[in-house]
């Protein structure tokens, strides 16, 4: 029995692993993330819940664009170097593999099952230590055909995350 019913009632939410992608001019940064969801058909739009001391809230805000790297179980290998934050890794983008994004620039890393480049269409601060970042999707590829449902999630690597 815990002494927190609220935190063990939210593990128990379904979370993907993906790793948010960030530009501006040359500064580039990847992290790891996994409050996502689509929020709109037309336009096409998805929001992603950032930590307002990430550092890439700040690449972001001034870049105005990101991109959505999503792996497939078996390969969270290929992400486990953007789990750490920049001010403990600062060099992490010096060594990763990555392609920039055909429609942002962001980084598309190696390893990514599928992408989705956006362009920030709103930044909300919802008054809690995360803002909302919608972002319209306007560009996508598939680089490992065949994967639905094979989505990697947060549970796969052994973390949760609720509070």
């Amino acid at each position: 029995m815990t002494t927190d019913p609220i935190k063990e009632a939210l593990h128990r939410l379904p979370y993907g692993f993906y790793s948010i992608t960030s530009r501006h001019g040359d500064e580039v940064n990847a992290m790891v993330g996994n409050w996502l969801t689509q929020v709109s058909f037309t336009p096409r739009l998805i929001m992603f819940a950032l930590a307002k001391k990430a550092y890439t809230h700040g690449v972001v805000e001034a870049g105005g664009v990101f991109a959505v790297n999503f792996f497939n179980r078996g390969d969270q290998e290929s992400m486990m170097p953007f789990t750490k934050a920049r001010a403990r890794r600062p060099d992490k983008m010096d060594t990763a593999q990555w392609t920039p994004g055909p429609e942002t620039g962001c980084p598309i890393l190696a390893g990514a099952a599928a992408y989705v480049e956006c362009r920030v269409h709103q930044l909300v601060d919802v008054g809690g230590d995360h803002d909302l970042l919608v972002g319209e999707v306007v560009g996508a590829g598939i680089l490992k055909p065949g994967g639905e449902g094979t989505t990697l999630m947060l549970r796969d690597v052994g973390f949760s995350y609720a509070g």
